[in-house]
């Protein structure tokens, strides 16, 4: 099976285990709201997350809820990342974004349930004993609070009355956090599960995670809306430092397939067992949404 074939498959198992854990919650709005963010999406996350467990040699359902967990947070995420009072941002995924469709009110909410179910998500059984399961919940706390992902949105806020662009070791530090953090939960937590040290693939993961932030400053620029299904040219209008403000366009494709080669590297002790992997930070930088 090639890469572009086992995304998709786990991408599509992800989409049904989600919709299998709201099938049954009512049909308030806010259910409504969540299926709705939840829909689309390559699901590199969830993918991550399943293909470490892999190879670990943990196949079939084991880590799916896992999986699961972390594209519900990271729609929560996205919904709240979109609102008016954070990067107002009316399209997502070719989509008008959850506030656009349901309301502002509405789509907090559906961001709060959307996090508060990817711990949910985290106590089932399949993933093994309470002392892994705890582990896995400590660990996308840690990735996706004030330690992580909210500390990099939080930096990315202030920046924007900062009165300066940000310099080159700013930036890197802002999206280890807002981009980085989910990354470097979903890499490592095939490693959690399976008892095995998970310093390779969080080596392989910061690079990752870096990458696709460069890709996706890159996109900003070279993309066009109706192929990565949002708004484009933002940043540059807003003002805001990115890798390529700060690199130029060939510095920060430099730096991306650089960072790839990192990743790469850092799986060498894995062998061919980590070919997929390989290919997902190659992916990574050439992706067009």
């Amino acid at each position: 099976m090639t890469f572009s074939e086992c995304l998709a498959q786990d991408a599509a198992r992800i989409a049904t285990h989600l919709e299998r854990e709201l099938a049954g919650r009512g049909d308030l709005p806010v259910v409504a709201a969540m299926r709705y963010a939840l829909s689309g999406g390559k699901r590199l996350r969830g993918f991550l997350v399943l293909e470490s467990a892999r190879l670990f040699g943990l196949e079939g359902g084991v880590a799916l809820p896992a999986a699961a967990a972390v594209e519900s947070l990271h729609a929560y995420s996205l919904v709240h990342d979109d609102l008016p009072a954070m990067d107002d941002d009316d399209l997502r995924r070719g989509q008008p974004t959850v506030h656009v469709k349901w309301g502002e009110a509405t789509a907090i909410l559906a961001g709060d349930a959307l996090q508060t179910l990817a711990f949910e998500l985290l106590t089932d059984a399949a993933l093994g004993p309470a002392e892994v399961r705890l582990a896995l919940v400590r660990a996308l706390a840690l990735a996706s609070g004030v330690q992580g992902m909210v500390l990099g949105q939080a930096l990315d806020i202030a920046a924007e009355t900062a009165g300066r662009p940000l310099t080159l070791e700013e930036i890197t530090a802002l999206q280890a956090g807002k981009t980085g953090a989910l990354i470097g939960f979903s890499a490592t937590a095939g490693a959690i599960l399976a008892g095995e040290d998970p310093a390779p693939l969080r080596a392989y993961a910061q690079a990752l995670g870096l990458a696709f932030q460069i890709r996706d400053d890159v996109l900003d620029v070279e993309g066009d809306a109706r192929t990565t299904g949002k708004r484009t040219g933002k940043d540059a209008g807003a003002g805001k430092a990115t890798f390529v403000s700060l690199l130029g366009l060939a510095g920060a494709k430099a730096r991306a397939a650089a960072l790839v080669a990192e990743a790469e590297a850092a799986l060498s002790a894995y062998g061919q067992a980590a070919s997929n992997l390989i290919e997902a930070a190659r992916f990574t930088i050439s992706r067009q949404a």
